[in-house]
């Protein structure tokens, strides 16, 4: 009986102690900071604004890879231009005619939700992108990580920019010989 007691007190004990302790140290961000001239509250960018054109491609093509990750067709969807071509070169570069094409949004969707997001990869990155720019066009090429996929030079991107930003026109990839 005076055990039972015992561990009752210090079951109550540690209850209070770990109530206190969660009050204490709560992860809630804190407030946006203030303009300290007017008081007045800046907004919060949920992503990097960028600083230029070809930070803004860069910035694309790392948050498609995170979309392939995340299958978040939305996103994508989002991303790409609707007329927007993806091939695969199928590693010859220079023999078009073993290319698969996929051309507007609808056979992109089909391609990621069909080919891309069933192997679940875990990871994707694109360790070095080149960019070119001219005007509202630009090019750029890239390697990539993804899964168990680990490629040199592989990747070409197209990209225009409109009104609302820099989108995908196209990707080809598996450039490489294999």
């Amino acid at each position: 009986m005076f055990k039972a007691r015992i561990s009752t007190k210090i079951a109550l004990a540690l209850s209070a102690l770990l109530a206190i302790t969660a009050a204490c140290t709560g992860t809630a961000a804190p407030p946006p900071p203030t303009n300290p001239g007017n008081g007045t509250t800046i907004a919060r960018t949920p992503t990097p604004v960028p600083a230029s054109d070809e930070e803004a491609i860069r910035q694309l093509i790392n948050a498609e890879c995170e979309a392939v990750v995340q299958q978040d067709v939305d996103r994508l969807q989002a991303m790409w231009a609707p007329n927007g071509v993806v091939t695969d070169a199928n590693h010859t570069q220079g023999n078009t005619g073993d290319d698969v094409t996929w051309k507007g949004w609808d056979a992109l969707r089909d391609r990621y939700v069909n080919l891309i997001f069933p192997s679940n990869p875990t990871f994707c990155e694109h360790p070095d992108i080149q960019v070119t720019i001219n005007g509202n066009n630009a090019t750029a090429t890239s390697s990539v990580k993804i899964g168990v996929t680990n490629c040199q030079n592989c990747n070409q991107w197209t990209f225009t920019k409109g009104s609302d930003g820099w989108h995908i026109t196209g990707l080809t990839y598996n450039l490489n010989p294999q």
